[in-house]
C-alpha cells in the first residue's frame, strides 16, 4: 500500500473514532467545565495564578486531589503524608486499572496515555460503551480519554481567569458529577437484561457506607466487590449478568 494511501486509511480510522467517542463525552463536558472552573476560581481565591490550575490538570489530572492539593501547597512540607493522603484518595484507580487490563491490550503507544489519563468517566465510558466494529477501539478509548482531560484542564485555566473578575458561591457544584454518574448507573441499568452486578455495587456500598463512614468506606467497597464479582463469577455469567 502507497504512503500517502495509508496515511489516507490512518486518517480516516481516528475520524471515525473521534465521531463515536465525542458524543459519549458530551455529558462530562458540562459538569467537568463546571468543577473545573469552580476550581479555578478556588484556586485564585488561594493566591494562586491561571497556571498552577492549567499545569495541575495536566499533570496530577485527579479531579478531587486537585482539590485537596491546594490545601497541601498551602500547608507546610508534609511529603509522606501528601503520599499517603494522594493514595487514600486515589485507591480507587486500581481497581480501574484490573478492569481495564484486558481492553487496553493492544493499544500500543496510546497504553501509557491511557493509563495517566484514566479518570472515572473515562472509565465509566471506556468500560461501558458499545463499541462499533468498525471503530478502532484503541483510537475510540484514546479520544474519550484525551477529550476528557481537555474539558478539565480548560475549564480549570478558564476559571483561574475568570477568578478575580467574579464573585459567586459554588457551594454545590460538586454535585454536578453525582448525578453525571447516576445517570450513567440508569443507562448500565437499562441495557442489561439482569442485574445482579449492579444490586452487588448498590449493596455493598451501602453496607460499607454504614460500617465505615462517608470518609472510609470507598477502598473497602471496592475490595469488597472485587471479592463478590470473583467468587461469584461463574453463576453471574451463566445467567448473563456480567458485561
Amino acid at each position: 500500500m502507497p504512503a500517502k494511501e495509508k496515511k489516507e486509511k490512518e486518517r480516516g480510522i481516528r475520524k471515525k473514532a473521534f465521531k463515536c467517542a465525542f458524543p459519549k463525552t458530551i455529558p462530562i463536558f458540562a459538569g467537568f467545565w463546571f468543577l473545573g472552573i469552580s476550581y479555578g476560581i478556588y484556586m485564585n481565591v488561594s493566591g494562586f495564578s491561571f497556571l498552577y490550575p492549567m499545569l495541575m490538570g495536566l499533570t496530577i489530572f485527579g479531579g478531587s486531589l486537585e482539590f485537596v492539593a491546594v490545601t497541601m501547597l498551602l500547608g507546610s512540607f508534609a511529603p509522606l503524608q501528601t503520599l499517603i493522603m494522594t493514595l487514600m484518595i486515589q485507591a480507587r484507580h486500581l481497581f480501574y486499572g484490573i478492569a481495564m487490563l484486558e481492553k487496553y491490550k493492544g493499544t500500543g503507544w496510546k497504553k501509557p496515555y491511557l493509563i495517566f489519563g484514566m479518570c472515572d468517566e473515562s472509565f465509566s465510558i471506556n468500560y461501558s460503551a458499545e463499541i462499533p466494529e468498525d471503530v478502532d477501539k484503541g483510537w475510540f478509548m484514546f479520544f474519550v480519554t484525551l477529550l476528557n482531560q481537555i474539558y478539565w484542564v480548560t475549564g480549570a485555566a478558564l476559571g483561574g481567569l475568570l477568578g478575580s473578575l467574579i464573585q459567586f458561591n459554588t457551594e454545590g457544584l460538586d454535585f454536578v458529577m453525582t448525578a453525571m454518574f447516576v445517570v450513567i448507573f440508569l443507562e448500565q441499568w437499562l441495557k442489561e437484561k439482569k442485574h445482579y452486578t449492579a444490586l452487588i455495587g448498590v449493596s455493598v456500598s451501602a453496607v460499607c457506607l454504614l460500617v465505615f463512614g462517608a470518609e472510609s468506606f470507598m477502598i473497602p467497597t471496592m475490595v469488597c466487590i472485587l471479592c463478590f464479582l470473583t467468587v461469584f463469577r461463574g453463576p453471574i455469567e451463566k445467567a448473563g449478568g456480567l458485561t
